[in-house]
């Protein structure tokens, strides 16, 4: 007698549909398409819009035959699904020729105009290390990118909350340009978070500009605001004070050797913004800036710091000396620092007591990185003051430097460290800690 029943389907075939979107989202777009064959439900899952809402673009300035078949399958679908599209990425990997460059600003151009078409959820866009200050970019095709850009920022300006441009490295009247486009439908922009690290061009004075200023009292609603010590004047901080203060809660600033930061900045006018914006944290990065009287003129005590980092980039100076910084600057954040990071070269003077003093004085440091010439029993110190609660250390992150090839001697004494507060390291530590030989 013939069967005439139902072939028995699958168990995947009775899956939710939240349950498969979830499976599609681990997928690449290789793997998505293929997926999408089995069955018009698996096909109905490919179009979720929920499914495309990042994305991450890889310009690959030398590519190979499988990144180029990537770079063209995240274009596609970046333009197929661009309605639902939410988080925006754009990379440049190697770029190394003009012509590369004016590709990559030909397809930008189709992309962007596409999206400013039929996108209408982009709340985040980032476009890092475009270097525009480099030869490889002409007169010609920057011109033109940059016009593209700002008619793209000002087609979004009423959605993006977040827009990343770290490393532009573009004039003062450019950066001006495109920031203002966030603002040129309403004069206003309610953006919340703009990284601009790195955005200008070096050597620029951003601090001294009246564009700049007139360009910054347009945003009213920052929260975070990511950008460099030459950007920063008692203007700015009263801008910042008076049209963010309601919802500024961090600044990120780095301050480089290259950027002019001789500028005078009063105490008051931070201490007026700190007055007006009380979840306002900061936190300063520098990049081989450590001369005592530079930083002295930059961390003043009515800062709310919140993380400071110290890198000198192995830069040495016989006149230069890291203590007065340990003895007198860092502690006036005792109260609020959470976080540091030192990469010295201080093979010219030994730091241990003056760095464990400020350690135990900082009562909410959580961090602690620190590359530099220590003795090692300074971790010994260190984590015996953290077994006695003095401290409240999360993480732990050292290397030692020594000026001896063979340190076979100070990573024993580590290991024995080690074993001594293995039940405190287990059981409460992000710990690593290393010698390494300085030759």
């Amino acid at each position: 007698m013939e069967d005439d029943s139902e072939p028995e389907q699958s168990s995947w075939a009775y899956l939710p549909d939240v349950c498969l979107r979830h499976i599609f989202h681990w997928l690449d777009d290789r793997d998505r398409s293929r997926a999408a064959l089995v069955c018009k439900k698996w096909s109905c899952a490919m179009y979720s819009g929920s499914l495309w809402r990042c994305r991450t673009i890889t310009f690959y300035g030398q590519p190979s035959r499988a990144r180029t078949l990537e770079f063209q399958s995240a274009l596609w679908y970046t333009k197929k699904f661009g309605k639902y599209l939410k988080h925006l990425e754009i990379k440049l990997s190697n770029p190394y020729n003009t012509p590369f460059i004016k590709k990559f600003q030909v397809i930008m151009r189709g992309l962007l105009s596409h999206l400013g078409k039929c996108n209408s959820h982009l709340v985040s866009l980032s476009i890092k290390y475009l270097e525009l200050d480099c030869l490889i970019w002409k007169n010609v095709v920057r011109a033109q990118f940059i016009k593209n850009l700002a008619a793209f920022l000002k087609r979004m300006s009423n959605q993006l909350d977040y827009l990343n441009l770290k490393g532009a490295r573009i004039t003062l009247e450019e950066g001006c340009e495109l920031l203002s486009s966030l603002s040129s439908l309403t004069n206003r922009s309610f953006i919340s978070e703009i990284n601009i690290e790195d955005f200008f061009s070096l050597h620029l004075s951003v601090y001294s500009s009246a564009l700049f200023h007139q360009t910054m009292s347009k945003f009213h609603s920052l929260t975070i605001l990511t950008f460099n010590y030459n950007c920063i004047s008692d203007e700015l901080l009263d801008i910042l004070r008076e049209h963010s203060s309601h919802s500024l809660c961090t600044l990120n600033i780095k301050c480089h050797i290259h950027d002019p930061h001789g500028q005078v900045v009063s105490g008051m006018a931070w201490a007026n913004l700190a007055r007006r914006a009380p979840k306002l944290n900061v936190n300063f990065f520098f990049e081989r800036v450590m001369k005592h009287d530079h930083l002295a003129r930059i961390l003043l005590v009515e800062i709310p710091v919140r993380s400071i980092s110290l890198r000198s980039c192995y830069f040495s100076d016989p006149d230069w000396t890291m203590r007065p910084t340990l003895t007198n600057l860092l502690p006036a954040y005792w109260h609020g620092l959470q976080k540091l990071t030192l990469e010295l070269n201080n093979d010219h003077e030994l730091l241990d007591n003056e760095l464990l003093q400020l350690i135990l004085s900082c009562k909410r440091l959580l961090f602690l990185k620190v590359w530099a010439f220590l003795s090692v029993s300074f971790m010994e110190r260190l984590l015996q003051n953290r077994a006695e609660r003095k401290c409240i250390l999360t993480t732990i992150k050292v290397r030692i430097y020594t000026a001896q090839d063979d340190s076979t001697e100070e990573e024993q004494l580590l290991a024995d460290i080690y074993r001594k507060f293995k039940y405190l390291i287990d059981s409460e530590l992000n710990y690593f800690v290393i010698t390494y030989p300085m030759v």
